[in-house]
């Protein structure tokens, strides 16, 4: 993360801005929505845990809530002041291997829940996926329109931390056959796979105000 040392910004109208409030309108009411989606992610995951029942879902819950919390804290922290924060952004490093099962076999149609008492694994681990899918999007949407260079960092740093605990759960769900991957046939794949050619790289642009 690099931010100059006491930079000046200036404001067309009021003059030099203070470090604490080099931001833009729209980064503040975007970095707004990241921050109270967090809390709301934070907060369904304490109240899914009474429920869940695996203990490795137990752990992953567990460790993604605690990132969750630290990446929290510093984006409040470089917000609040506009200037780096006191820790880096960490990098999500989750336990579960990379390999998934393809294929469908025949299972119950899925439908709402009447009562809690029927909240099972897969349904929690599908809410916190929820979660840290929408957590994703709300990050990246919101740094297209940070000004101030250290929160834009802060939240694009974050998003591959989303996409990490993501693919965490999905490898997880898969595992247990809450979430299963169909492919196409070989024949469609491979025709699918090979749709597109390389573009050819042209040393110089043609210039289209030649006379032809």
């Amino acid at each position: 993360m690099q931010n100059q040392q006491n930079p000046m910004h200036q404001n067309m109208h009021t003059g030099n801005v203070p470090q604490q409030m080099n931001h833009g309108g729209h980064e503040v009411f975007d970095v707004h929505e990241v921050l109270s989606g967090s809390i709301g992610a934070m907060d369904q995951y304490l109240m899914l845990r009474q429920h869940v029942k695996d203990p490795e879902l137990m752990d992953i819950l567990d460790r993604q809530y605690r990132f969750m919390q630290d990446e929290y804290n510093i984006t409040v922290e470089c917000f609040k002041t506009g200037q780096d924060p006191s820790k880096p952004t960490q990098s999500y490093k989750m336990n579960q291997g990379n390999d998934f099962v393809y294929g469908l076999t025949p299972s119950q149609p899925k439908k709402p829940a009447q009562s809690v008492s029927e909240f099972t694994d897969a349904c929690i681990s599908g809410m916190m996926l929820g979660c840290v899918k929408s957590g994703a999007s709300m990050k990246t949407m919101a740094a297209m329109e940070v000004t101030n260079p250290v929160v834009r960092r802060v939240l694009a740093d974050s998003v591959p931390n989303c996409i990490e605990m993501a693919y965490e759960l999905s490898i997880y769900q898969n595992k247990h056959h809450y979430y299963q991957v169909p492919q196409l046939a070989q024949q469609d794949m491979q025709q699918l796979l090979n749709a597109y050619a390389p573009a050819q790289v042209q040393m110089q642009m043609p210039n289209n105000n030649m006379l032809s």
